[in-house]
């Protein structure tokens, strides 16, 4: 893995200075104190950037799972089963995924705030037809579409805080941002059950329209570029324009364009399959994603079927889960920072390790099997719906805990590179996650829920070590299998 500066990670230091080789190009770089970095921007100027991506972070797996309270609604309107209607989360999850491998590497050849913006115009834009579906076909393909332009937000949000935020500051505000990829889903079935119930399932793609439009006008007014080697060359054309003569920005990467739009295209992928902790990280978080939404996509079936609940009440059980995730967030996610700052300075003279990162990961790693065995079991025996619902609230802690943890590896571990970091981590498990549920309902079919959610929890257990042995033996494998990008 890169440490961050020797993939040509801009150094803040002097403004303009002379090459000591020979190229007699002024070197164009960020002060300590540059108020063009964003590092040094004001805070409330670095929050408005979080808050608009972490809207957009929100409501594209918002779409992925809003309309679940109506499959059958949708069925019986298209003429088609609920199987082939699941299929639209299914595209729309797996193209969630696969953007990013896209999307991050052009913010990193082309800057932040230019993808967003276009890439989430077509989103907002794609809800219309979405909407107008005359048939499941139609509905699948749309969807599908628009999973991969809704997932800039994911692709880049973890870049665009790494742009804004120093390391010791950056778990806190990360996690706040994270909420949205996770409570998206969750939120979705609850804000669907009501349109669906009063309204139509067209209106939630409605609904969508009008958000995402909103969101995306306020990005157009508001939302500013935080990747520095974008402001920075925006600022050397401005030298040359004003003064003449030529400039080059700091650690500039001088190969042909398409030289480096196609080494950034491949950058994701060979982070992901050069890296083993990369590569074991991704599967656990994919092996989460797809029980989360195999469990999201039966929730219907097993409140509404075993406990007898509404399509309004069947959405508020989603609430559970969105519970752990803010008491996470509020009590668990500002002690990464606190960990990680004290570790580095007991052992690194305030020089911090990426493997700082994990120590409560394993926290999560205990969580997660621990509270699917306890779903697993309450509800193949009819427990009162409390007990259910209560387990899913210390999944929800455990999902925040892994996923923020991990995701703060990869950022300290490829800091200029983080989104391509991120995007290798996501590709694969969005794609797990939209796959897994198409084939959960026959799983708790023949294996009941018991046993059937237990193999969820037996297959993370398999995983939960993965903090411990990163955190022991990681500098060393990151440094056996250290890669140029």
């Amino acid at each position: 893995m890169s440490d961050g500066t020797a993939n040509g990670a801009h150094e803040r230091t002097g403004l303009l200075s002379f090459t000591e080789d020979d190229d007699s190009r002024k070197i164009i770089d960020f002060t300590d104190w540059d108020d063009e970095d964003p590092r040094n921007w004001p805070k409330s100027r670095k929050l408005i950037n979080v808050a608009i991506i972490a809207l957009m972070a929100v409501l594209s797996p918002l779409a992925s799972s809003m309309f679940t309270p109506g499959i059958a609604q949708i069925a019986a309107d298209l003429n088609t089963s609920t199987d082939v209607v699941v299929g639209a989360t299914t595209g729309f999850v797996v193209f969630l995924g696969i953007g990013p491998l896209i999307l991050a590497p052009l913010s990193e050849t082309f800057g932040r705030r230019k993808l967003y913006l276009t890439c989430f115009s077509i989103f907002a834009i794609l809800q219309i037809p979405t909407a107008l579906s005359p048939n499941v076909e139609a509905l699948v393909a749309i969807r599908a579409v628009s999973g991969f332009f809704g997932s800039v937000g994911i692709a880049n949000g973890g870049g665009t805080i790494s742009d804004m935020f120093h390391p010791t500051e950056r778990a806190g505000i990360f996690g706040w941002y994270l909420l949205g990829p996770l409570l998206g889903p969750t939120l979705g079935p609850l804000f669907g059950g009501l349109i669906v119930q009063h309204l139509s399932w067209r209106w939630v793609f409605w609904f969508l329209t009008i958000i995402c439009m909103i969101n995306t006008a306020l990005g157009f007014l508001f939302l500013k570029e935080s990747y520095a080697p974008t402001i920075l060359e925006s600022r050397k054309q401005k030298y040359e324009e004003s003064e003449g003569g030529k400039f080059r920005i700091a650690n500039q990467d001088d190969r042909p364009f398409w030289t480096k739009l196609a080494s950034s295209m491949q950058r994701p992928l060979r982070i992901l399959f050069t890296q083993p902790i990369v590569l074991t990280m991704a599967i656990w978080q994919a092996i989460l994603f797809g029980t989360t939404y195999s469990l999201y996509t039966n929730f219907e079936a097993i409140y509404g079927n075993r406990y007898g609940f509404s399509s309004t009440q069947v959405g508020l059980v989603y609430l559970g889960p969105g519970l752990g995730f803010f008491i996470c967030v509020w009590f668990l996610v500002p002690k990464i920072d606190s960990i990680y700052n004290h570790l580095s300075r007991k052992h690194d003279n305030n020089d911090g390790k990426p493997e700082y990162r994990l120590p409560l990961a394993n926290v999560g790693a205990v969580l997660i099997p621990v509270s699917l065995l306890w779903f697993a079991w309450t509800v193949e025996y009819r427990a009162h719906w409390s007990v259910t619902v209560l387990s899913t609230v210390f999944f929800g802690l455990g999902q925040i805990t892994v996923l923020n943890t991990v995701q703060n590896y990869y950022i300290d571990s490829f800091q200029k590179y983080a989104a391509s970091a991120i995007a290798a981590g996501a590709v694969f498990r969005s794609i797990v996650g939209g796959i897994v549920p198409v084939f959960a309902p026959a799983i708790f079919k023949n294996a009941g829920y018991g046993w059937g959610i237990s193999a969820f929890a037996f297959t993370s257990m398999a995983l939960s070590p993965a903090p411990l042995l990163f955190y022991t033996y990681g500098a060393r494998i990151r440094e056996r299998f250290a890669i140029e990008l």
